[in-house]
């Protein structure tokens, strides 16, 4: 069932419809995971788990060509940043009521996702004069899907647009400490921070991004695996004897499996570099799938104490709410919601880009079961 909101309609809801969910739970530690595969077709795949403490209640969300976005000034506000016209339709997931992309594909197959920064994050300070050719940082990711087309475009546009870190009302008033990472049509990914109040733009060739630290750290730890191999071991020979493992596995033993960022980091690292390089870009797609699965978080595995005042989800425990597979040749975006394990697919090719509205539809049906007897 999908429903058209205006933007101004949405604005009087957001506060009523989210302040209470977000009383007493500030915005920190979610573990959001994502990367890319690149098909022996030329199309590319985008793959990403959405972790958090509190339900989001997030809805497929299309913004289309030629609309007027509203900015969020330092006052927190909409309306009080800069304003901008869509040059792009964009496809993608919401959260919390907002008309804002947590993670996304714009019409030129421009991929990209929020993910959460709480220790590295820090915005630039914006002043009073400055706000109204400002934009909050939960708002970076749909500036970008709505107005660029390559990563290239990204690293010259959002060194002219300013970033201030108010503080959300939606939020419980606190900063939306986020860093986000984008890949393009043409397989160029980026990762896009702001660390001691500066923009910092890091080319990404593994494509890889989870949370903190930072994704130069990131990238200096994976030497730490240089052991690693998807290549089976041979036996181990000592004073002639043989020592062979119990079990096939021996080249990625030692892989990190619990859900630390940096573990997570590594570990989908070498999963998505383990792909054949031979699959197309459709079958990247099923193997995104089952990458994915390495990263959803079961009930109660990563458990809030109580004492924690973002334990306000499921029972105080962190679950994976949706994951996305975007894929950028066939210009769909499908979805997997925790409520269910059916996969809701958006085909681009079919969106009216030219609607006049934002659309939004709910992906939290009932499961679908096929039975065989």
């Amino acid at each position: 069932m999908e429903i058209a909101v205006k933007q101004k309609i949405i604005k009087k809801m957001v506060a009523a419809s989210v302040s209470a969910t977000l009383a007493f739970a500030p915005m920190v530690s979610n573990a959001c995971t994502s990367f890319l595969l690149k098909g022996s077709d030329g199309g590319s795949v985008y793959g990403r788990t959405m972790e958090f403490g509190i339900p989001l209640q997030s809805q497929l969300m299309t913004i289309p060509r030629a609309y007027e976005l509203k900015g969020v000034g330092i006052d927190g506000n909409y309306g009080t940043g800069q304003s901008w016209i869509t040059k792009y339709a964009v496809a993608g997931m919401n959260g919390l009521g907002l008309p804002e992309f947590f993670d996304g594909i714009n019409e030129k197959g421009l991929t990209g996702g929020i993910l959460n920064f709480p220790i590295s994050a820090s915005f630039p300070v914006v002043t009073q004069a400055e706000s109204s050719s400002s934009i909050n940082a939960s708002q970076v990711l749909t500036y970008v899907l709505s107005n660029f087309s390559t990563v290239e475009e990204i690293k010259v546009g959002l060194r002219s647009i300013k970033v201030n870190g108010a503080r959300l009302a939606v939020y419980n008033n606190q900063v939306p400490a986020a860093h986000y990472t984008f890949h393009d049509s043409n397989g160029k990914s980026i990762v896009v921070e702001y660390l001691n109040g500066q923009l910092v733009i890091t080319d990404n060739p593994v494509t890889v991004m989870t949370n903190d630290p930072p994704i130069g750290d990131q990238l200096k730890n994976i030497g730490n695996y240089s052991n690693l191999s998807k290549v089976e071991k041979p036996p181990l020979v000592i004073n002639g004897a043989t020592f062979a493992a119990p079990s096939s596995g021996s080249g990625l033993h030692g892989l990190p499996g619990d859900f630390l960022s940096p573990s997570r980091f590594i570990r989908a690292l070498f999963l998505s570099d383990s792909v054949p390089k031979t699959f197309t870009t459709a079958q990247m797609g099923d193997a995104a799938w089952h990458i994915l699965g390495s990263f959803d978080i079961p009930p109660g595995s990563v458990t809030l104490p109580a004492s924690n005042p973002y334990g306000g989800g499921l029972g105080g425990y962190e679950v994976t709410e949706w994951s996305v597979v975007a894929n950028n040749k066939d210009m769909t975006y499908n979805v997997k919601m925790y409520e269910n394990n059916n996969i809701y697919t958006f085909d681009l090719k079919k969106m009216d880009m030219n609607a006049k509205e934002i659309r939004y539809t709910k992906l939290n049906q009932p499961k679908i079961m096929i039975p065989v007897n």
